[in-house]
């Protein structure tokens, strides 16, 4: 049986049969289900049995002559339904229609999106100056003890950032020592030169390796973690209760995790370094059939103390880098969960892009002051 449509006062009503709507009218015009195509009505009115159980079909249906009667420029006052299929009735309503026409919305072209993508990433670097500034306008105040900053909070902050990460730093620099070395003594042992891996691994370690690595790896744990919890306080409205109180984010939760991760950072230089150099002396040694004693005087007289103070002035700025990043994206997070994980996503990449530029940057430096 089909469907019967007919115009009472200013009434739409449709019969439903008692077998319900079938899928197969989704497909057909209404005009041939006995709809007029010029019918007025401001009212949708549906009469179905007392046994009618609606499904998505149903909805689908109705949706369909809703949006019919609203594309001649009026809307439909729908009854006789459950309350259950008029909310979801609603939400079909408030849903947009994509447009095949030539009125649609035409969707950017690649230069606009280029152009977008180019003045969202200056705004981000903006914003990522200005709180660079307010931290380092901050730093006298801290210095001096006067900082709104709870002991608890440094002291989680300290054992997250500090002891919680010297395994994975051991870990990471034991086998790139390891890796360097057994790289280094398969070259040079065929030139007669296999003391000199020495000098490869330690200057390499200490120089780059050690700085960058000890970077990542922050960035990927601390820098992380950052973001996702001041990303959930923003979603919690935490921050605008510190807010209210006359805290700002930047000196309660941005101060100390710059600072504590700057000032841990050198520290994780010299503690990952001495794991490079043991990586290299474990695996040269005996390749190269080389004396230990022989391999540190060798290590000894090739870093220097240049090569340690550029690696040390490294790990402080790619510390002070990770921390400011992390704790950026966290409190530009959006107030959901997706934004807690964006804003660690985006922490992770922009820190680990933000390490390799700056060593970059130090390479270009180290080479015209001809360190």
């Amino acid at each position: 049986m089909e469907p019967v449509f007919r115009i009472d006062a200013n009434e739409l009503v449709l019969t439903v049969p008692a077998e319900g709507i079938r899928a197969d009218w989704l497909a057909r015009p209404l005009t041939e289900l006995g709809l007029a195509a010029g019918a007025a009505a401001h009212v949708l009115r549906v009469d179905a049995p007392s046994a009618w159980r609606w499904s998505t079909v149903d909805a689908a249906f109705l949706a369909a002559v809703v949006r019919d009667f609203e594309g001649r420029s009026h809307a439909l006052d729908v009854r006789g339904v459950p309350k259950e299929l008029l909310s979801l009735l609603e939400l079909s309503r408030a849903a947009p229609v994509a447009s095949h026409g030539s009125g649609g919305q035409r969707r950017p072209g690649i230069r606009a999106r280029v152009g977008a993508l180019a003045l969202a990433a200056v705004e981000d670097a903006r914003l990522l100056a200005e709180l660079l500034g307010q931290v380092v306008l901050l730093l006298p105040r801290y210095a001096a003890g006067r900082a709104r900053i709870r002991r608890t909070d440094v002291w989680e902050m300290l054992a997250d950032c500090g002891h919680r990460a010297l395994p994975i730093v051991a870990v990471v620099n034991l086998l790139m020592g390891g890796i360097l070395a057994f790289v280094g003594a398969v070259e040079l042992e065929d030139f007669g030169a296999g003391i000199y891996v020495a000098n490869l691994v330690g200057i390499a370690s200490v120089r780059e390796l050690t700085p960058i690595l000890n970077a990542i790896v922050i960035a990927g744990r601390t820098g992380a973690s950052f973001a996702a919890t001041l990303a959930t306080m923003q979603g919690n409205e935490e921050i605008d209760a510190l807010t209210t109180l006359g805290v700002t984010a930047e000196e309660f939760l941005v101060l100390p995790r710059v600072v504590i991760l700057s000032l841990l950072m050198p520290l994780f230089f010299v503690y990952g370094s001495v794991f490079a150099l043991a990586g290299g002396l474990l695996v040269a040694t005996p390749i190269l059939g080389l004396s230990p004693v022989a391999y540190l005087a060798q290590t000894q007289d090739a870093i220097g103390g240049a090569n340690f103070a550029i690696g040390a002035l490294k790990a402080l700025v790619f510390g002070a880098v990770v921390a400011l990043i992390g704790c950026h994206q966290g409190l530009r997070a959006s107030r959901s969960a997706a934004g807690v994980g964006t804003a660690t996503t985006t922490a992770v990449v922009n820190s680990i892009i933000a390490v390799i530029a700056l060593d970059a940057l130090f390479a270009v430096c180290a080479h015209a002051l001809r360190i």
